[in-house]
Parts: C-alpha cells; sequence; structure tokens
C-alpha cells in the first residue's frame, strides 16, 4: 500500500539534513527547498539547529509530528530512528537513501527487514533503501540532478535503479520530455517496481493522470502483479514502456527438453512484457525515443510520409520503417503534381518528399498540409529538419508546432542539428513539443511502437470440452519425473489434442502382435533416452514383419532403452508446440517449426498461460518459418485453425495441471486436414 503521506506530504523531515549540497542529505534539502515544497519542512541534525535556513531539531524527540521522512544516515542508525518516528511521531511515509542494507551483507538484509516490519506495523510505505528517492510534482524528493521539467501529463518514471533513473531523464530532457513523477525503489524492500505500478493503475483518472509510464526493471518479483496493473493501464488509454536488465541470461539453467532449453527466463520477459501490451527497450535512447513518441497522436496506420530538406537522412529514415515493417509508400496523382508546383525545381513528392536544402518554412507547411489533407493512403508525416548554420530556423519550427496541433494525422518532428539550432529546438520545445536528434534511432522506435500488440483481453475462453477429472487423476497418481508414453496419451486424449493411435511394447512378439492394430506403414521409436534421433532411436516407413522384428533388437540394445513405441507412418509439415514453467511467471506455451529444425533454426515463438486464440494465431503467424506452415511452392499447408487449437488446449491443460514442468509434442504433424501429435513427452514437477 502507498500511503498518501509518501506521496502528498504535508510535512517532510530530512534525517540526516546537512549544508553540504555535495552530501545526500544536503542535496535532497536543497532540492526540496528549490522545488517550493508547500508544506512544513524540518531537519534532524544532531549537531546544528538550522539547515540551508531550515529549523533543525538536534534532539529529534522535540520534533513535530511529521508525514514524511527522507533518511539520509548510517544504515546502523535507522533502525531505531524508523521505530521512533513511525510510532512517536505518527510518520507514514518513509524514504531512505542511505545504502549498507541487503544490496551488501546478510546483516544489513536483516536490518532492511527490521524496517520493512516497523512501517508495516503502522501501515506505512516505504521506497529504498538504496535509492534516490521520490520525485513528484509535490516536492523533489531526491537528491540528484537534473530535476526535471514537472508536469502532471509528463511521464511517470518507475526505476530499480538511481543512477540509471538519472542518465534516463539525461537522455529524456534533451528530447523536451517532462514528467510527472520519478521512483527510485532500490533495494525495493517494501515496495518494488510492481507495487508502484498497482498504484498507479488503481488511482488512475483518465482526465488527470498521466498516461506515459517508463520502467526500468533489474529483476521481476512478482510478474503476475505486473502482468495485471500495467495491461490494465493501458486498457486504460496508458501507453508503457520498459527495460528489463540482464536480457543475456548468461546462467540459463540446463534443460532436458526442447521446451526447456528455448524458454529462458528472458523469453518468459518478453512473452510477459508482450501480452501485458509493454514495448521492449533495450537502452535508454531507445526508451527516451519511445516515450517521446507516446507524447504524439497516436499512428493509426503503418504508411508515412519522409519530409526532409536533406537527401541521406531521409534515405536512412526509410530503411529503418521499411526494415521494421512500416511503408513509405509512393505518392503519386494530381494531387501530387499539384504540390510540386509549388515546391523549388528539383524537388521530389514521390516519398521521400525532398524539398531541398533551400526550401522555406511556407513549402514545408504547404507539404504537410498536403499530406493530411490529399494524400489519403500517409498516415503519418516523419519531417527532417536541421541546418548548416547559415540561417535561423524559428520560422520553420512554428510551423511545425502549428501543422502538429491542427493536423489529424501525426507529426514527428526530427531536428538533428543540435548545435546550430539549440535556440529555436529549446523554443519550440517550450511550447510543449518533443522532438527527435536521430532518424535511425526514431525510424527503429516508431517500428517497434507499431509492432507491439495490444494486451490480451482480460478474460480468455479456453476448449470447454476437456475432461478436468481425469487430468486430475493421472496427475495425482504421478511421481515426479517424465511420465511412461501410455500416460502421457491419456493425458492429451483427455484434453482433446488429435495424437497418432500408438502401441508402446516391452517384447519382441508384442511388438508384432501391435503391428495388427497399427498396420503398415509404421515408425518404430524407443522409450527411455530424452533425444531419439541423436541414438538412432527411430526407424521410419517401416513396411514388414521382418523389419519390425530386427529393428526393435537393435532399438532395445540402445543404452536407457525400455521399449519400443509403434506409430503409423503420417504425412505432412513438422510443427512443435510445448511447455515450460518459469518459476514466477506461470507457464510459457512455446509454438513453430517442429521437428530437428527446433534445434537448428529456433524459430519459435511464445505465450504465457492462458493462451487467447488471437495469441496463439500471432505465435504461428510472426514465425520466420510461417510461410512453410501455409504452404509454400506446392507444399500442402498445415491447418491454422487446428494448430490455434491445439496450442490452446496445451494452455487448457496445464491451467487444469500446473504440476507440469516442462512439455513438447515433438513433432505435431500438419496437413490440410488436421494437425496430430506424434511424439510428446510430458515431465511432471510436483
Amino acid at each position: 500500500m502507498i500511503s498518501n503521506q509518501l506521496i502528498n506530504p504535508k510535512s517532510i523531515v530530512i534525517v540526516g539534513g546537512s549544508n553540504d549540497i555535495e552530501k545526500p542529505g544536503g542535496k535532497v534539502l536543497k532540492n526540496i527547498i528549490d522545488g517550493n515544497f508547500n508544506g512544513d519542512l524540518y531537519v534532524a541534525n544532531p549537531k546544528l539547529d538550522e539547515v540551508q535556513g531550515i529549523k533543525s531539531f538536534i534532539n529529534i524527540e522535540n520534533l513535530p509530528d511529521v508525514d514524511l521522512a527522507i533518511i539520509a544516515i548510517a544504515a546502523k542508525y535507522t533502525v531505531q530512528t524508523v521505530e521512533f518516528l513511525a510510532k512517536q511521531k505518527n510518520t507514514r511515509g518513509f524514504i531512505i537513501l542511505s545504502a549498507g542494507y541487503s544490496e551488501e551483507s546478510h546483516e544489513g538484509a536483516e536490518l532492511e527487514n527490521k524496517i520493512v516490519e516497523i512501517i508495516e506495523s503502522v501501515n506505512g510505505s516505504l521506497i529504498g533503501p538504496n535509492c534516490i528517492g521520490l520525485l513528484n510534482t509535490n516536492f523533489n524528493g531526491v537528491f540528484t540532478t537534473p530535476i526535471p521539467k514537472l508536469n502532471p501529463q509528463g511521464i511517470d518514471m518507475v526505476s530499480g535503479s538511481g543512477a540509471t533513473a538519472v542518465f534516463i531523464m539525461e537522455s529524456a530532457l534533451p528530447k523536451g520530455l517532462t514528467f510527472n513523477s520519478v521512483w527510485s525503489v532500490g533495494n525495493s524492500a517494501q515496495l518494488g517496481v510492481e507495487d508502484v505500478i498497482q498504484h498507479l493503475d488503481e488511482t488512475f483518472d483518465p482526465e488527470t493522470s498521466s498516461k506515459v509510464k517508463l520502467l526500468y526493471i533489474e529483476k521481476i518479483e512478482k510478474p503476475q502483479k505486473l502482468l495485471k496493473h500495467a495491461s490494465s493501464l493501458i486498457r486504460k488509454g496508458c501507453r508503457i514502456a520498459a527495460i528489463k536488465a540482464g536480457s543475456s541470461d548468461a546462467g540459463s539453467r540446463a534443460a532436458s527438453s526442447h521446451t526447456g532449453a528455448l524458454a529462458s527466463s528472458d523469453v518468459a520477459v518478453s512473452t510477459l512484457f508482450k501480452k501485458a501490451g509493454i514495448v521492449r527497450c533495450y537502452g535508454r535512447e531507445e526508451l527516451a525515443t519511445v516515450a517521446a513518441i507516446f507524447q504524439q497522436k497516436e499512428l493509426k496506420g503503418k504508411n508515412i510520409a519522409v519530409i526532409t530538406h536533406a537527401g541521406g537522412p531521409g534515405v536512412m529514415l526509410t530503411d529503418a520503417l521499411s526494415n521494421g515493417g512500416l511503408d513509405v509508400p509512393a505518392i503519386i496523382g494530381e494531387k501530387a503534381e499539384e504540390l510540386l508546383t509549388k515546391l523549388f525545381p528539383g524537388s521530389s513528392v514521390a516519398n521521400p518528399i525532398d524539398f531541398l536544402a533551400t526550401g522555406t518554412a511556407e513549402q514545408l507547411g504547404n507539404i504537410i498540409d498536403y499530406c493530411d489533407n490529399h494524400f489519403e493512403n500517409i498516415d503519418a508525416m516523419a519531417v527532417i529538419f536541421g541546418s548548416p548554420g547559415l540561417f535561423e530556423i524559428f520560422d520553420v519550427l512554428d510551423v511545425l508546432h502549428e501543422k502538429m496541433q491542427i493536423c489529424k494525422k501525426p507529426i514527428y518532428p526530427i531536428l538533428p542539428s543540435l548545435k546550430e539550432t539549440q535556440r529555436e529546438i529549446a523554443d519550440f520545445q517550450n511550447k510543449g513539443n518533443q522532438s527527435f536528434p536521430d532518424e535511425v534511432i526514431f525510424g527503429n522506435a516508431l517500428t517497434k511502437i507499431f509492432n507491439t500488440s495490444l494486451p490480451a483481453p482480460e478474460n480468455i475462453d479456453l476448449p470447454q470440452d476437456i475432461d478436468k477429472q481425469a487430468i486430475r487423476k493421472i496427475i495425482e497418481h504421478s511421481e515426479n519425473g517424465y511420465l511412461h508414453p501410455d500416460k502421457v496419451a491419456e493425458l492429451l486424449d483427455a484434453a482433446g489434442i488429435a495424437r497418432v493411435h500408438e502401441k508402446t511394447v516391452e517384447t519382441k512378439s508384442d511388438a508384432v502382435e501391435a503391428t495388427k492394430e497399427v498396420g503398415f506403414p509404421l515408425v518404430m521409436k524407443v522409450v527411455g533416452p530424452v533425444h531419439k534421433s541423436d541414438v538412432g532411436g527411430i526407424v521410419l516407413n517401416v513396411k514388414n514383419i521382418e523389419t519390425v522384428e530386427k529393428e526393435f533388437d537393435r532399438i532395445m540394445q540402445i543404452p536407457d532403452a525400455v521399449g519400443v513405441l509403434l506409430q503409423p507412418m503420417l504425412s505432412g509439415t513438422e510443427i512443435f508446440a510445448g511447455v515450460k514453467a518459469e518459476e514466477k511467471f506461470g507457464h510459457l506455451v512455446l509454438a513453430g517449426l517442429g521437428g530437428i529444425f527446433i534445434e537448428v533454426l529456433k524459430d519459435v515463438n511464445s505465450a504465457l498461460v492462458p493462451v487467447s486464440e488471437n495469441e496463439a494465431l500471432d505465435m504461428i503467424k510472426n514465425l520466420k518459418a510461417y510461410k512453410i506452415i501455409e504452404g509454400v511452392r506446392g507444399q500442402e499447408g498445415v491447418n491454422i485453425p487446428a494448430f490455434v487449437n491445439t496450442i490452446q488446449r496445451i494452455s487448457a491443460l496445464v491451467t487444469i495441471a500446473p504440476e507440469i514442468a516442462e512439455m513438447d509434442i515433438n513433432p505435431l504433424l500438419g496437413n490440410s486436414e488436421a494437425v496430430t501429435a506424434v511424439d510428446a513427452r510430458i515431465r511432471i514437477e510436483k
């Protein structure tokens, strides 16, 4: 719970406040004074009765009741200070700037736990410890600079790292971005990124709340909470972008199945962001650029007009947009010819629209008007305008400002001349505009936003014709580890997942007898080893009894072989679906091209359970191998609705049986008629 005393205090005490503004206790006090905090401000300092002109209490017992304490003293003194303030001075908001807690030692972690216990006993709220503080439109409770321009419609930023929060602001401010709040959660002893997002969701007002949220996350402790409240905010009209540090996952766990090897913790992060509708970024410049795009009118289509007076940047932006899936369509026709007459000779309106280095503000206004009103195949405009230093461009930016207010379509101003037009850009941004210094970073960011899906539905319908009782009975009577093939078959049947008719045998005579049921041609597979093809444990297109007997003897000599599986020989495209339980996140369902190609191409997409019909379809359509699955060069394609249905049934199965830790169906054989499970493995972990 985030208390009102934390975010909108009527009184603040800086414990450890100092006259030395190069120390956290001195700098945070200066920032609060400079921010014109309109409540009562005090200092607790055992040596001074006045600090930076603010009354200081040498004896903290003489301090009046106070809503918020910002603490900048050594860790070893904080427990007794927090306890006194919480229980004697009715303090309910705490920001601990000091380090020396769980990030340093076991003893520090114990101090941190005691502090949280005390604060929670009075229903208080804690930011930190080991953080830069909290900044909002009520008070500048941070010990760092820069202090950004504050605006209720600016950005809400929540960061697990104080230094990174500062660096993100350094990237954002030159683009004209303003902030509503900056939360540096530090060690997240009580409140982490997910808890702040919950608060922003539960207090969201569509009329007054900021609609842009930026996150820097070092560790996702409560993924389901993040998913719930981030997607809720986006459904309410917010836009969220995030960096999750540690994407390389160098310490990924060894896994016995294809799914386990492919479903790393970072895959889980990307999958969660996708389900929530969060734009995932990988650097500060990208994050700040995405935020600046969020502040513009929403892009409704994929066709962009690139308007430039410099050929090279226009070409580079066109490449970035095109490579990311947006279009820069040709502009032709009567209105295009008409526009050309309003430009200098040598100009081009083909798109990019190049109106030359000598182009004027009036010409730019004409181009924008034609794109907004006459070119129906244009959805937005990216305007590149710099200066070689020969003349000022105030008039150009005034036109841009005016058109950005009145045009129906988004206009993205790319202003690369940061030195030569510094005054003009500052004037442009002071009117409430944002701008972009680099056309390629902008283009990549715009395509990333365009390609980020909306949040998955809050309530997802899964197939209903599933035998839940049968599934639970099998799970409850199973031990940890891989299930016997017969039990795997029973689970697939209970979930309604189509599979080949098969028989598992342990003797040669049973193998011969099984051929009467399975029929020829058939496939023989070893039971026991994980990767059957690696040990020569698969024989295809067996057509007679003699081969069955011969191959049975050979297969049973394979190390760890405990039996042989017989299946009819089917034809179709080999595809794949699987499941991996990821700690705290829940189950990931993966799908892609199957057979041996899964190891070579690793072309899989994933979704967090439960998986909606649209999510399953997106997983399939966004595969690099989708053309193969769809059918190419006369090859029969896969029944896409059947593939979608299989993914949803797998999602339903693990929802009913969360004890399923890993599951591979590889291959699924898909043709135009059906999708059929040929080989499946399921591992239980209770």
